[in-house]
Formats: C-alpha cells, structure tokens, sequence
C-alpha cells in the first residue's frame, strides 16, 4: 500500500499530517514492512519539546530498534496511548489508529524540507 500523498516525509519513515500548526506523527507502512512485528515503542511526555530533525523517541520490533525522528520542531501536545498499550496496533494501521504523538509545531514551514507522498513513494515503494 502506498503512503498516503496528503502528507509528508522524513527519509527515516516518519510521516508528518500537519492541520495547521498541529502535526500528526507516525511511521510509515514501508518502516513497519521493514520492522515486521512492533514490540515497544517509547515516546516523549505531553509538554516535551521536539526539535526537527531530533529525536523524539524509539520504536522496538523483533528484528530491530529504531529512534523515531522529528520533521519539525514544537511541543508535544498528545501522546497515542492506545500504542503504548498495544505497539502492535502500529503494525494494524501505521498510517491511521497507528499515528505516535501530536506536535504544536513552532515553525509549520519544516514541513516544506521534507519529502512530498510522490516522492517518498517513487524512493520508497510498497508492494
């Protein structure tokens, strides 16, 4: 399945769906495909700061661990605990209920550095 065109893309796997200054944070289907089984995933608290380009966390599976990257830089603003719960409803729905935290972006433009959905599906296509 291809990744969606409505967003954008780190070429470490993180989408970004921004609705104006709020960005959505996930990993794509191509990370999960890669990952296979998701077994952990750590993120930052509601409050913390994320910088573009930083760290914000790892996600674990049962081929390898991972740090999950920031496209932009902003203050967490939710956390989706339901894949602190359950890592494996990543692998379920990477794109969608698999999303990882919320960003109060600071600057919106980061955005613009980063990989269009055409793009990052000509480099990174899925079966």
């Amino acid at each position: 399945m291809p990744a969606p065109t409505d967003r954008h893309y780190t070429d470490t796997h993180e989408w970004h769906l921004a609705e104006g200054d709020t960005v959505t944070i996930g990993v794509t289907q191509f990370a999960v495909d890669e990952l296979t089984d998701v077994t952990y995933v750590e993120l930052p608290a509601v409050g913390d700061a994320v910088g573009a380009g930083d760290s914000f966390g790892e996600i674990e599976s049962v081929k390898a661990t991972g740090e999950l990257k920031s496209g932009v830089s902003g203050e967490v603003i939710a956390v989706n605990d339901a894949v602190l719960d359950n890592p494996g409803a990543i692998n379920d729905d990477p794109h969608g209920a698999g999303w990882l935290i919320k960003v109060a972006a600071s600057d919106a433009a980061q955005l613009q550095a980063l990989m269009d959905g055409e793009t990052y599906n000509a480099k990174y296509p899925t079966d």
